[in-house]
């Protein structure tokens, strides 16, 4: 018997317990054959599953995986957008693309380079570019966006008593912004290149965080994630001083 029922519904018995950790431990072996077998690959084709976010794949990454396409056409790219870092140890995914300050311990990578923040407002409606932000309505991150490090710089800086409107992704912060619902904390590489916006503020080091190339320590020599990550590194290495974001201009811009 693997189960015993009392009046607040269903319980294992001792046997069940044991069924139980023995299927979590078979599952456990089958994943780490999958990924040595995986791991075993020498040519650079194949499938790789990659994670990151809305605002990496849509401000950096979708051009840089077109090149890598070009380079390498053996190798199939299976993109999962998600704000949530997926599971790599249970091959959720093969490698991450993605900001982080203190990265999973069990996964290993690289470090691309530094993420910088800063406040941004649409252009058309900011006299200056050194307004009195406490003045401005404020779009903030919403519960499901996992930035506890924003959320508690606004409220240090007396922010968050002006926020009545808050979106769960960086990308809905932009168009929020770019549509004149208030200021917020952008990527300066995600608002930089908007024409319709102005960076409000010198980047934030205390919300500067680092952009990282991470994976399961066994899939380490795979030929096809050795490439990806070698080109990504490059590629993004190329661009640090946009990533890392430049100081405000202290003129006025008023149109």
């Amino acid at each position: 018997m693997l189960f015993e029922r009392s009046r607040s519904g269903y319980f294992p018995t001792r046997a069940g317990e044991e069924l139980a950790d023995t299927a979590r431990q078979m599952e456990e072996f089958v994943l780490q054959a999958e990924r040595r077998i995986v791991g075993r690959d020498l040519q650079p084709a194949g499938a790789v599953w990659v994670t990151t976010t809305d605002s990496m794949l849509a401000g950096l990454l979708a051009p840089l995986f077109a090149e890598f396409r070009q380079q390498f056409p053996g190798v199939t790219l299976d993109i999962a957008v998600s704000n949530q870092l997926f599971n790599l140890t249970k091959r959720e995914a093969d490698v991450a693309i993605r900001p982080s300050n203190a990265p999973p311990e069990q996964l290993i990578g690289r470090k691309l380079a530094d993420i910088g923040m800063a406040v941004y407002g649409q252009r058309h409606s900011i006299d200056t570019v050194a307004p009195d932000l406490h003045s401005l309505a404020w779009v903030g991150p919403g519960s499901r966006l996992f930035d506890e490090p924003m959320r508690q710089w606004m409220a240090e800086q007396g922010y968050e008593e002006h926020c009545a409107f808050r979106v769960d992704t960086l990308i809905g912060m932009l168009s929020s912004v770019k549509a004149g619902v208030g200021v917020a904390i952008l990527p300066c590489y995600l608002a930089d290149g908007e024409p319709d916006l102005i960076q409000l503020t010198d980047p934030i080091p205390s919300l500067s965080y680092g952009l990282w190339f991470l994976m399961h320590p066994d899939l380490r020599g795979v030929s096809r994630i050795q490439s990806l990550m070698d080109f990504i590194t490059d590629a993004v290495r190329l661009q640090t001083k946009r990533l890392a974001g430049s100081p405000a201009r202290r003129t006025a811009t008023r149109k």
